[in-house]
């Protein structure tokens, strides 16, 4: 995706954690979709980065989290509901089996964050280990 794109239709997903989100329900607050995996030991360390803003948050931002399997093995359901309790996810999670919004946002490495403003344009992208600073500075300027 490419910044100011609008953020994609939430269709598509194999099933879903924590509830089910649709666009409209995103009530024009800005949006972080956070893109991880059960088998990326990045996106287990910042687990604790992403439920700690969504406290810091709450309210002002949604968050939406993606598991995208990176195997075969990853699609296990179960192990994927087991990660998501032992990590405190407790933001909808998008199981994206079939890769289908990964690919729509050209998603090509995990964790990955997309942010998008209250208009639901993209304002910032983010992947791989690289620091939550950068992210959190993205989030305080579309908050604003």
């Amino acid at each position: 995706m490419r910044l100011r794109e609008k953020i994609p239709i939430l269709t598509g997903a194999t099933s879903w954690l924590n509830g089910r989100v649709t666009n409209s329900e995103l009530n024009g607050l800005p949006t972080l979709i956070h893109f991880w995996s059960i088998s990326c030991n990045s996106c287990k360390d910042a687990l604790p980065n992403v439920n700690q803003l969504r406290k810091e948050t709450k309210g002002k931002l949604n968050i939406l989290a993606v598991h995208m399997p990176r195997s075969n093995e990853d699609k296990d359901f179960n192990e994927v509901k087991n990660i998501a309790k032992q990590y405190g996810i407790t933001q909808p999670i998008y199981i994206d089996d079939d890769l289908y919004l990964s690919k729509k946002m050209k998603v090509k490495y995990v964790p990955a964050y997309y942010l998008f403003d209250a208009n639901g344009l993209l304002r910032h992208v983010q992947s791989g280990k690289g620091s939550i600073r950068l992210l959190e500075k993205r989030i305080e300027r579309v908050l604003q």
